[in-house]
């Protein structure tokens, strides 16, 4: 018999009337994190009886733009080592880290 540990991430949306967010927070007892507030959020769930990805996407209506672009370059910079841990492809995931090099270069985001 195994003994298994859960652990619970929560993320809690407060909505307008028009059901677009207005706040996010998110707990993870075992990280030490109650109710932090959060401007923006990814989730991607792999469900593997259809092989397929299952996503939420979610910001704030006062989410800067300029910050959505830190955001979105500094996930796709850890999609890229995500990438190189769960498979080893040192070649592909350098090529990824040359597209956020691009991507933070075009929108410059590099000082």
């Amino acid at each position: 018999m195994s003994n298994t540990i859960q652990s619970e991430i929560k993320f809690n949306v407060e909505l307008d009337e028009n059901r677009v967010p207005e706040k996010l927070t998110w707990s993870a007892q075992d990280g030490g994190v109650q109710a932090e507030e959060a401007k923006a959020i990814m989730l991607s769930i792999w469900d593997s009886k259809a092989k397929e990805t299952m996503r939420i996407d979610l910001w704030t209506k006062d989410m800067p733009v300029d910050e959505m672009k830190i955001f979105f370059h500094q996930t796709l910079v850890a999609m890229a080592d995500t990438f190189k841990r769960a498979t080893d492809d040192e070649k592909m995931s350098d090529t990824m880290k040359d597209f956020c090099d691009y991507f933070a270069e075009k929108l410059e985001l590099t000082k």
